[in-house]
């Protein structure tokens, strides 16, 4: 297993993040070049080595994805730490069949909502942490729910299938850009009538309603308190390993450095990203524009008080429902030394160019 300074791994889901978008412009290979240090992703590898996007057991990877997989890591044991947190707001959606009734978050009481099964994951000790449809579904509903003064009591949950299956531990195959006609989520449960609303999320989902002739009943991303709001990609935790820290503090310092160059690039120039983005999410450019509005808003990683409290929430939320092994302190998961020396040093970089 790789365990060097001559590469460096990192993760990328099919969602925007500062990783892939700098990775993309190639910053982050030419940032590193110099040293002859080579930039890698899981997602191009061999299933051996995808397999740590779950588990972070690979010293040299930097993670920045969801935090059902990061939280579950460090449930498990492994010695990572917290580096930063970003916020996209990225088309949280409950869909319905047209003529439905459902129309906002109250509408919601006395329905039946699609709850995908746990999935069937090879690997025994990853079921819980990988069942990402699961419990993106249920954390969505319960932000909707409490919106309206709801809770979970107030509707039905029905098991639908997972359709996460056979991952084989492949970091590539663990959120699929699309998987037949309902992707990752249980649309087809939604068009037979076996369930009232599905939550979904992403730019693919809203062409998927779009085909299935299927409406948004709700938009999480429009609810005000974005305690209503917080899922697996929100907030979205940039990760490493210890010994990483601990033997090569500066590589990871420059990686934020670059990251945080590719957030800037965002919110000045916008418009540039939709082709990027079509790519890193396999939606349309429709979809692409309406998802990922808000993209320049929340793509600078912090470690500030408020994004830490809705990270708290949702790690409550995971070991509550049965999704984390054991329960820990976030604060002593949190290194905030590599931001606070990427801010530093980000001043001393070149301006970069986009390839």
């Amino acid at each position: 297993m790789p365990n060097t300074a001559a590469e460096i791994w990192f993760t990328r889901c099919p969602v925007p993040t500062a990783t892939g978008i700098a990775y993309k412009l190639g910053w982050l290979s030419e940032a590193f070049a110099a040293d002859g240090i080579e930039l890698k992703t899981l997602q191009e590898s061999s299933a051996e080595l995808g397999r740590h996007h779950y588990d972070h057991r690979l010293p040299t990877l930097i993670r920045e994805g969801g935090n059902m997989l990061a939280f579950g890591a460090r449930a498990q044991g492994e010695p990572t730490k917290l580096i930063g947190l970003t916020w996209i707001e990225e088309s949280q959606l409950i869909l319905a069949r047209p003529h439905s009734g459902i129309r906002s978050a109250a509408d919601l009481k006395g329905k039946r909502l699609a709850l995908p099964s746990w999935n069937q994951n090879p690997i025994p000790s990853h079921v819980r942490g990988t069942s990402i449809a699961r419990g993106m579904s249920l954390a969505g509903y319960k932000g909707a729910l409490a919106s309206a003064g709801l809770t979970f009591d107030d509707v039905e949950l029905v098991e639908t299938p997972d359709r996460l299956r056979n991952i084989g531990g492949a970091g590539r195959d663990l959120e699929p850009r699309r998987r037949g006609p309902g992707g990752l989520w249980p649309v087809e449960a939604l068009v037979s009538g076996q369930v009232d609303a599905i939550y979904v999320k992403g730019a693919a989902a809203l062409d998927q309603a779009r085909e299935n002739g299927l409406v948004v009943a709700i938009d999480l991303d429009a609810l005000p308190d974005p305690r209503f709001r917080v899922n697996n990609g929100t907030p979205r935790p940039i990760t490493v390993h210890q010994s990483l820290l601990d033997d090569h503090f500066d590589l990871v310092v420059r990686f934020l450095a670059v990251t945080l160059r590719a957030a800037d690039y965002v919110a000045e120039q916008p418009e540039r990203l939709r082709d990027i983005l079509e790519f890193e999410t396999a939606g349309s450019a429709q979809a692409v524009d309406q998802a990922y509005a808000k993209l320049h808003e929340g793509l600078h990683p912090t470690l500030d008080s408020e994004r830490l409290a809705l990270f708290e929430q949702q790690k409550k939320f995971l070991f509550t429902h049965g999704f984390l092994d054991a329960d820990f302190a976030l604060a002593d998961w949190i290194d905030p030394r590599p931001l606070e020396a990427a801010r530093a040093f980000n001043a001393r970089l070149p301006q970069p160019v986009a390839a």
